[in-house]
């Protein structure tokens, strides 16, 4: 009864992007956990990365609170901070060479993942936008979509915008995201103030 009435719904295709979504999303994540999460070397390079970010948190707070200090002190704890930067980076570094090999599993299963949506659903709109999206959004949104509504939303679109919050939102939940002080964590890294 739950799945008649789930057909016959306007809605049912977004849902069934969506609910593939979450399920590729947990897939991803369970093949990262058997990659990566549960080695003992993801573990040490994850705890010197915590080690490292709070141990420069700590004197970067503590240089701005001792404004007196002489000149020597200064400089031999600059080239302190600068040598626990150099640490956390190459720390940062080899965690990202590690992500490596689970990365290219994981864009293998949403690639075949992907195909097999875009051929479900080739030429259907999938959900509808409450508003009409700016020209770059609607390039996005109404890819492979006949006619000239463009509120119309593709599979495309929806899977993307899905896929991108869910399996974040999931890293979180599971305590898979990446250390607060790794660089390159989250999708718009903050720049080096020292490289510009």
């Amino acid at each position: 009864m739950a799945s008649a009435l789930l057909s016959s719904s306007k809605y049912s295709d977004g849902l069934t992007v969506v609910g593939i979504s979450i399920c590729t999303a947990v897939v991803c994540e369970a093949i990262s956990w058997l990659l990566i999460y549960r080695t003992a070397s993801y573990k040490s390079l994850k705890s010197t990365i915590d080690k490292a970010s709070k141990k420069l948190e700590t004197m970067k707070t503590t240089d701005a609170n001792s404004a007196s200090a002489n000149l020597l002190k200064k400089s031999s704890k600059t080239k302190k901070m600068d040598r626990v930067e150099t640490s956390l980076k190459e720390s940062s570094r080899d965690l990202s060479i590690f992500k490596f090999k689970s990365g290219a599993v994981v864009a293998l299963a949403l690639f075949m993942v992907f195909g097999l949506l875009n051929s479900l659903f080739e030429g259907k709109a999938v959900a509808k936008i409450p508003f009409v999206p700016i020209r770059l959004v609607q390039k996005m949104s109404h890819r492979g979509l006949p006619g000239d509504d463009m509120t119309d939303c593709s599979m495309a679109f929806l899977y993307l915008l899905c896929s991108i919050s869910i399996r974040t939102n999931l890293q979180k939940f599971l305590g898979f995201s990446p250390p607060r002080g790794a660089a390159g964590a989250g999708l718009f890294p903050m720049p080096d103030p020292k490289s510009s």
